[in-house]
């Protein structure tokens, strides 16, 4: 089985079109970034070639992960593609290939095996407090404070 897992910055990176090793992404990252070299026909010959294979994990894999990002607060700066690669790289044990901060945060807090493309990758890790600077207050899951009105700040508490 393969042991790496693509989100949609790997392939805008060219990490899969440059690798002779076997990855996987899931269907809704390679719906995202299915445009890539699209006339070169350079996708399906990753997925001839069997370099490529698109797996999508299940339900359970996809709650825990959705669970985890809320607990991180890293879920608003997650999209679905997201939270699906992280969950396969879960479920399989497979190492991330990531340059997205979100992502690595996330999966390095449930103790995935994260490999930077383009950048040194995230040296801290933790969890993010979100808190309005008007009135003092910590919020989970929201983007504006829903007693001013203030979009929120967020801080991130290193583990």
């Amino acid at each position: 089985m393969a042991s790496r897992v693509y989100d949609a910055s790997a392939f805008y990176a060219g990490v899969p079109f440059a690798s002779p090793e076997l990855g996987l992404t899931t269907t809704l990252v390679f719906d995202e970034i299915k445009h890539i070299k699209k006339s070169h026909g350079a996708l399906e010959t990753l997925l001839d070639t069997n370099r490529l294979q698109i797996q999508d994990p299940d339900s359970t894999s996809i709650e825990f992960v959705s669970n985890e990002a809320k607990k991180t607060g890293d879920i608003q700066k997650l999209s679905g593609a997201d939270i699906s690669a992280v969950a396969l790289a879960h479920e399989l044990k497979a190492t991330l290939i990531t340059d997205d901060f979100a992502i690595s945060n996330l999966a390095k807090n449930i103790r995935l095996q994260v490999q930077p493309i383009m950048t040194k990758g995230i040296r801290d890790v933790g969890k993010w407090l979100h808190y309005c600077a008007g009135c003092k207050k910590e919020f989970s899951g929201l983007e504006f404070c829903p007693n001013c009105g203030n979009k929120l700040n967020r801080k991130l508490l290193k583990r």
